[in-house]
């Protein structure tokens, strides 16, 4: 409601849920998408260059009218914007002074420091109504009696105040809870979860398998003893697998909804299929390859790696040819498509790659080969071993209820093995909080447990053990 109190921004806000809306009704074609990214980018150029202290002397050589495409040799030939960079700018990356800001929110800073993430008024409008108009189409599926649950990280970010602000446009209430804050804990979020009647619930993965073994050690069943219909998970690595059997643990439709950063805010965001599209109205999209940084390779209607993102609206922190650290599989968008944008698969870091068997392969997809064997689980983990002859040995750790063990397909170990060439077998354990870890540290870190090289845990892993050791 504060742009009724700015006829500028009231302005601006309609302005982006116009072009939104016409951009979903699939209204803008690709000429018109070019237009807007090339003139938008050579605005966000212009902007930071005058008012970010990093990006006046990083893009100094950059000229703007060279700019006649945002594919073409001059846009390549602008310098990428690394995460390092944001660690050693700290403030000099902003391109507004904080007092400009409406609010402050940092990256965590578990494995490195922290960088300061503080959004103005454009930037929040401009990323609001990107999901907005994405979730609607998920959202008007389940009637008007819904009450939404929003489990974020910590009070510095933005995960709250996006969602929360995202379900009033849609005309949603709210009930923000934070399971590890001592404030609440997680007997009273599954309270909160019970005696609203919470229909839908945004949280990581993670939070979700926990909050359901929370609710299976009190005696009850989140299909039976809840209202939940829809789960809209972000933060962490999501497979579809692992979010199958998420909504089947609790009941629901599990969404792998939203993939962005707190630097560099929202990239994509789930419709109503299940797919993450992109948001190309206020991101400009370029997949490198993650050794060379040249343009990847397109195989088909596919690109595969790391993903780098520019900007499309002037806020308090906008990036310019951001290289997110993401690998990336992007498919063109079709007409057949609940939104006419591309579709994105986030794989996972690109150092969050492993070699099993000889074969590198991401964490997303590693995941998806195994989970897809198996269903009513509350938690895995994967251990990595080699055995006497030096050949890797894979396997998967389930935790389970003991009252309702989770159901293995025995055709598991041969699949593995003939897509990686390795041994599979499948035990139970139990993980305490390592799990939970991933929205903070990493997915390697809170899912992988690789004993083959002997070394002590990485600079991830252990920071991964201090945060589970301090949330038991």
């Amino acid at each position: 409601m504060f742009t009724i109190f700015n006829e500028e921004l009231a302005g601006v806000a309609r302005r982006l849920r116009d072009d939104h809306r016409e951009f979903a009704a699939g209204r803008w074609d690709g000429a018109r998408l070019e237009a807007h990214r090339t003139t938008m980018l050579r605005a966000t150029v212009d902007y930071v260059r005058a008012n970010s202290p990093f990006y006046r002397k990083h893009l100094a050589n950059v000229r703007t009218d060279e700019l006649g495409s945002s594919a073409g040799a001059a846009w390549r030939a602008v310098p990428f914007t690394t995460k390092d960079d944001l660690r050693a700018a700290q403030h000099d990356i902003l391109s507004r002074p904080l007092s400009r800001a409406w609010i402050f929110y940092e990256t965590t800073g578990t494995t490195g420091a922290a960088t300061p993430c503080p959004r103005d008024n454009v930037d929040s409008l401009a990323n609001n109504t990107a999901l907005t108009v994405h979730y609607d189409t998920i959202f008007r599926q389940y009637g008007d009696d819904q009450v939404i649950g929003v489990s974020g990280p910590t009070e510095l970010h933005a995960f709250g105040d996006t969602f929360g602000d995202v379900c009033r446009n849609l005309g949603l209430a709210v009930a923000k809870m934070w399971p590890h804050s001592p404030m609440v804990g997680f007997d009273r979020a599954l309270a909160v979860l019970r005696d609203l009647g919470v229909t839908g619930l945004f949280c990581t993965p993670g939070m979700a398998l926990t909050l359901a073994k929370r609710l299976r050690a009190a005696g009850l069943d989140p299909r039976r003893d809840l209202r939940v219909r829809v789960l809209m998970l972000t933060g962490e690595l999501a497979s579809p697998e692992l979010l199958a059997n998420i909504g089947e643990l609790w009941g629901a439709r599990a969404y792998n909804a939203l993939y962005a950063s707190q630097e560099a805010s929202v990239l994509a965001a789930a419709g109503a299929d299940g797919g993450l599209y992109t948001a190309p109205l206020i991101n400009h999209y370029e997949v490198v390859d993650p050794v060379t940084g040249a343009p990847a390779a397109e195989t088909g209607d596919v690109t595969l790696g790391e993903l780098v993102v520019t900007a499309l609206y002037q806020g308090a922190k906008p990036l310019v040819r951001y290289r997110t650290g993401d690998l990336v599989r992007r498919t063109r968008g079709d007409a057949g498509a609940t939104l006419p944008a591309d579709r994105l698969e986030v794989l996972g870091r690109t150092r969050d790659e492993l070699v099993v068997g000889g074969q590198r392969i991401s964490g997303y997809d590693l995941e998806n080969l195994l989970l897809g064997h198996v269903r009513g689980y509350l938690d895995y983990q994967v251990v990595l071993d080699r055995d006497e002859s030096g050949a890797d040995r894979l396997s998967l750790r389930l935790e389970a209820d003991e009252s309702e063990p989770p159901r293995v397909d025995p055709e598991l170990a041969d699949h593995c093995r003939d897509v990686l060439g390795v041994e599979v077998s499948v035990g139970h354990d139990r993980f305490g909080s390592i799990t939970g870890t991933g929205a903070m540290v990493s997915w390697k870190a809170a899912r992988v447990v690789d004993n083959r090289s002997g070394e002590d845990a990485d600079e991830e892993t252990a920071a991964a053990r201090s945060l589970a050791s301090a949330r038991r």
